[in-house]
């Protein structure tokens, strides 16, 4: 564990001094774009702070590489310089559309490059969807089924892009959630070190994101624009592909564990994707929206998630406050049924599921009430004088 707090520490220091460095350059060099319809912030601001996030992984995974502790997941390098090389294409592809707004067709065509390269040069595929016994039959359908989870996380993570703080936020806590349940579950496997790339991607993450939010927190310095935000997600998809082979499909056989115990033997498959259910929800809304609408899936918009929070009159930091919390209530309910039914607490997943729905209970009502900033807003509004009635 200390070396993963270690990783996460210099992650974080070597993020924070880059994205002081490319703020000021941004600045001088004026290397940022206008104010769009759909954007919320009123005063142009850099979007390439997903450079120094990169630069950040990149040295996290350089002194890695040093290190004997992480020397398992370097044994055979091809994997590792083949998501490296993955995401140094998306972020080239993320920061040119920062700087002149490529046509969406191009950065879908990089996203499926850059996932394909992960797939078949590194070999990081889904190969088991441990339901009753489950796996891919075919490399072929492991392939594609694999490229498409990397495109759709990516997106799904870029989409949430719209509010300072909040991609980066929602990512950390994701991440956080994901680094301890894939620990705890190379240690319920029995595996004889703690080390692996998943775990080892998602202390990057959660360290690059730590280092990055305070130069993004209201009032933002610096954006991650679509470099960091399409890196944020390839490498949380990567860091779930890479966990599924220490997976045992037949551990969730109901004729073998009993139906009773099925919810909390499907966890370890849930987990991976309820971590980015906030983004994909936004993801599939905004498709179906504009598909509905006639319109590409990746046409912008400004009916995402976080602009109805704000049409909602939450204020900017109570809108990214609010997602923070339904990440964290949600993603923490799995994290802990699945403790739950590892250390056989009473009930086994019940303690989780409480801890759920009085979460979900509490960020509904965070949500739906109007919020601090609103009321004082109404408070100074003036009130319509009434017309005297004629005497």
């Amino acid at each position: 564990m200390t070396q993963y707090l270690l990783t996460i520490l210099f992650t974080a220091a070597v993020t924070l001094a880059l994205s002081w460095v490319v703020w000021k350059l941004a600045l001088r060099f004026k290397l940022y774009p206008g104010i769009r319809d759909r954007d919320v912030h009123k005063t142009p601001t850099p979007r390439l702070g997903g450079v120094a996030m990169f630069l950040g992984v990149v040295a996290a995974f350089a002194l890695s590489s040093r290190n004997p502790y992480f020397a398992i997941f370097w044994t055979d390098p091809v994997p590792v310089l083949s998501l490296l090389g993955a995401v140094l294409l998306i972020v080239l592809v993320g920061v040119a559309d920062d700087l002149w707004d490529l046509d969406w067709m191009i950065k879908l065509g990089a996203q499926f490059i850059a996932a394909g390269v992960i797939a078949w040069f590194g070999q990081l595929q889904i190969l088991s969807l441990p339901i009753g016994a489950l796996t891919v039959g075919s490399s072929w359908v492991s392939f594609l089924l694999t490229v498409f989870a990397l495109v759709v996380v990516m997106n799904a993570v870029n989409f949430i892009d719209g509010l300072n703080g909040l991609v980066a936020g929602v990512c950390l806590i994701a991440n956080g959630v994901f680094f301890a349940y894939s620990y705890l579950l190379v240690r319920d496997t029995g595996a004889s070190t703690y080390f692996n790339l998943a775990s080892f991607i998602a202390a990057v993450l959660v360290g690059a994101c730590l280092g990055f939010l305070p130069m993004n927190w209201t009032p933002a310095k610096l954006f991650m624009g679509d470099a960091g935000a399409l890196m944020l997600g390839l490498l949380m998809a990567s860091s779930a592909v890479a966990i599924t082979g220490q997976l045992d499909p037949a551990v969730l056989d109901p004729e073998k564990i009993g139906r009773s115990q099925l919810l909390g033997a499907f966890i370890p498959i849930l987990l991976p994707v309820v971590i980015v259910l906030l983004p994909l929800l936004d993801f599939g809304l905004a498709v179906a929206r504009r598909q509905w609408a006639g319109r590409s899936p990746f046409s912008p918009d400004r009916k995402h998630l976080h602009h109805r929070m704000l049409d909602m009159g939450h204020s900017d930091r109570d809108a990214v406050l609010i997602f923070y919390s339904w990440t964290a209530v949600v993603s923490l309910a799995f994290l802990l049924m699945y403790i739950g039914t590892q250390q056989s607490w009473p009930g086994d997943y019940a303690f989780g599921i409480a801890f759920g729905v009085v979460g979900v209970a509490a960020c509904a009502v965070l949500t739906l009430l109007p919020s601090q900033h609103r009321l004082r807003r109404l408070a100074r509004r003036p009130r319509p004088t009434r017309p005297e009635s004629p005497s």
